[in-house]
């Protein structure tokens, strides 16, 4: 630390002498031992800055779910109902707290109510408030969003039709992009001990531990004439490293992790490609539909930017201010310096530029729908030339976006040219996040064909691609080419044992889920898994232990209490196990295994009405239900 201590006084000394440093090659609080120091702390001495920065969407995007955060309307409307998994949804205040009931209906009576309590508030307001629960420090999306636009609740986007209700677990890249970095529990998915309140000042600037201790020893840098390189002023940055700093949020898209990267990794200054590398999928209409964090994207495809060397994000942008009380004519500059430089006037009449207020971001970036979130408008980063096109505000309709415009393919965003290799991981993770259609393996399978990368870089990718196709016996003989001393990793590790799960070897699978659990103790679908592994091996004390642990880091979870229930009733306690099957149901009432093992212990206490009802409410869920029906048959019921 000493000596980068002097390597900073050494630096400043040389930016004082009137030597502009080089952007972005010579930013001290780059390294990875640089810490983060908080936003109060930067405040003591940008109080200013920092007043005006909360009022931004970044500085609103995240905070404690409070009647102040929220800007929802609450009342008779405020109720939403999911036809197809037949659950209304009531969210409500009580005491300053925020809970949101589901329940379901038959008829007049309620046969499910289950309320839960949102601990977080995602969103400034300008467009949506979405909702999060904390379960002892685990954090998942809640099932529906208030749209602002059009004061209206909703399914929440991506629900509505895949409703996994309270389970849509938040990963931190996720959390990363909507709030600051939060202190992440090591080894789970989406397990946090501290989680901020909204984006702060070093996401854009980076960390400030050197930049703090340099002004407090009084070496200060007149930034008016060089580059401070304690901390990195975006604008000092050349203009793909500024398009990489925004679009580390604002390209959504495919992003896949470098090996041995985090979401955590990527600071101001660096390229994107060193973390992480974003992928789009590309259709013959992806000129007129776009998905609503595309805002790099769709810049970077106008005229306007492809023919100039400066313009960035920032040139109508000042992440200091807010969007809604920024004026227009500081957009309008922007377009002005280039054009009436370089001779280009509007070509409308002047009747029609007063209809406009004179306002060129309002005619060639017209409001739009997007793609993935409903009910929103937002502005179209893409430049358009012509003033014809009109505003298109309407929400895209469920039938367009049902309509699949033929695939052109995978664009890598961040990398002038991908290797197979990128190509491969990039298509597999489209299959698995958004677009689970063949096509996107076949591609898969050929970049990996054509990779010459060292086996040792390759195999967790064959492994991936094998696992997402389901081919057990082609993913169980990749991995018998891993040197047996390889420390797998937890995914690597996870895929093997199900390949061995499905193939009934239950010690060669329990071996590797211990493995991924070794790596990766808080993810709960991987304790589930190992626990499932005991259970096929009767290994009960085991089992018993991993689905208590499960359920005492969270207890919302309806398939631990299912097969800890299962594992009483082996053990003859009965009334234990009725028990668990009924916790199970009152989180999910759809779940078949709770309904089949409780009308097993039904038949056991010889209530076959009660027995035949659960078994035919299992097959009402999932007619394919093998275990009901085979109950149902032996209980001499014709389906």
């Amino acid at each position: 630390m000493y000596l980068l201590g002097a390597l900073g006084a050494l630096l400043l000394v040389y930016c004082n002498q009137g030597v502009k440093l080089p952007a972005a090659t010579a930013y001290l609080n780059l390294q990875d031992s640089v810490a983060y120091v908080g936003m109060q702390t930067c405040r003591s001495c940008h109080a200013t800055i920092h007043e005006s920065f909360a009022q931004t969407g970044m500085g609103l995007s995240f905070d404690f779910a409070t009647p102040e955060k929220s800007s929802a309307q609450f009342g008779d409307h405020a109720l939403v109902y999911d036809e197809k998994s037949n659950f209304h949804y009531r969210p409500y205040f009580q005491d300053d707290t925020l809970y949101i009931q589901e329940f379901r209906l038959d008829g007049r009576d309620t046969v499910h109510n289950r309320t839960e309590k949102v601990s977080y508030i995602v969103g400034s307001g300008q467009h949506t408030n979405s909702h999060i629960l904390d379960i002892n420090g685990y954090v998942y999306q809640a099932p529906i969003t208030y749209y602002t636009q059009e004061d209206r609740w909703d399914m929440a986007p991506g629900f509505r039709g895949d409703n996994v209700r309270f389970s849509r677990l938040l990963t931190t890249e996720c959390i990363t992009c909507h709030n600051h970095y939060p202190e992440f529990v090591e080894g789970s998915l989406n397990k946090y001990e501290r989680m901020p309140t909204g984006i702060e000042c070093e996401r854009c600037h980076g960390p400030g531990e050197i930049h703090v201790r340099e002004k407090l020893a009084g070496n200060i840098v007149d930034t008016s004439r060089f580059i401070d390189p304690t901390i990195v002023n975006p604008r000092d940055l050349p203009r793909d490293l500024v398009m990489d700093l925004c679009q580390r949020c604002h390209l959504q898209g495919v992003a896949v992790l470098e090996e041995g990267k985090t979401f955590f990794d990527f600071k101001p200054g660096m390229r994107l490609n060193e973390v992480v590398n974003v992928f789009l999928p590309r259709y013959t209409d992806s000129h007129e539909k776009f998905i609503m964090a595309s805002q790099a994207d769709r810049l970077q495809m106008s005229p306007c930017y492809v023919m100039s060397d400066e313009m960035s994000c920032l040139t109508c942008h000042h992440p200091h201010h807010s969007v809604e009380s920024t004026p227009r004519e500081r957009y309008n500059a922007g377009c002005i310096s280039c054009h009436q430089e370089q001779k280009y006037f509007c070509s409308v009449s002047e009747a029609e530029r007063l209809v406009e207020n004179d306002d060129c971001a309002r005619c060639h970036m017209r409001p739009s729908g997007s793609i993935d979130i409903p009910h929103v408008n937002i502005t179209d980063h893409y430049i358009h030339k012509s003033t014809a096109r009109k505003s298109d505000s309407r929400p895209v309709s469920v039938t367009e976006k049902a309509e699949v415009a033929r695939f052109l393919g995978l664009e890598l965003l961040t990398k002038e040219v991908g290797t197979p290799l990128d190509m491969a991981r990039g298509y597999i993770a489209l299959f698995d996040k958004y677009v689970a259609h063949p096509q996107m393996l076949d591609s898969a399978g050929y970049y990996l064909r054509r990779s010459r990368a060292p086996f040792e870089q390759r195999y967790p990718t064959d492994i991936h691609y094998h696992f997402a196709r389901q081919d057990f016996d082609g993913l169980l003989r990749g991995a018998q080419q891993i040197p047996t001393d390889t420390e797998l990793e937890a995914w690597t590790a996870y895929r093997i044992g199900e390949a061995y799960f499905q193939r009934r070897d239950y010690f060669k699978a329990l071996r590797h889920f211990k493995w991924a659990v070794a790596e990766k103790p808080f993810d709960l679908d991987f304790q589930q898994k190992l626990g499932s592994t005991h259970l096929a091996l009767q290994n009960l004390v085991p089992a018993r232990q991993v689905f208590e642990f499960i359920l005492r880091e969270n207890p919302k979870r309806p398939r631990a209490w299912t097969n800890l229930g299962y594992i009483f009733a082996l053990q003859g306690q009965l009334e234990k196990a009725e028990n668990h099957y009924f916790e199970a149901l009152a989180l999910d009432p759809d779940a078949e295994q709770a309904l089949v093992n409780l009308a097993a212990l039904r038949l056991l206490d010889q209530r076959r009405a009660e027995a035949r009802e659960l078994l035919e409410r299992a097959l009402r869920i999932n007619p394919d239900n093998q275990q009901a029906r085979d109950g149902l048959a032996r209980m001499g019921v014709e389906l």
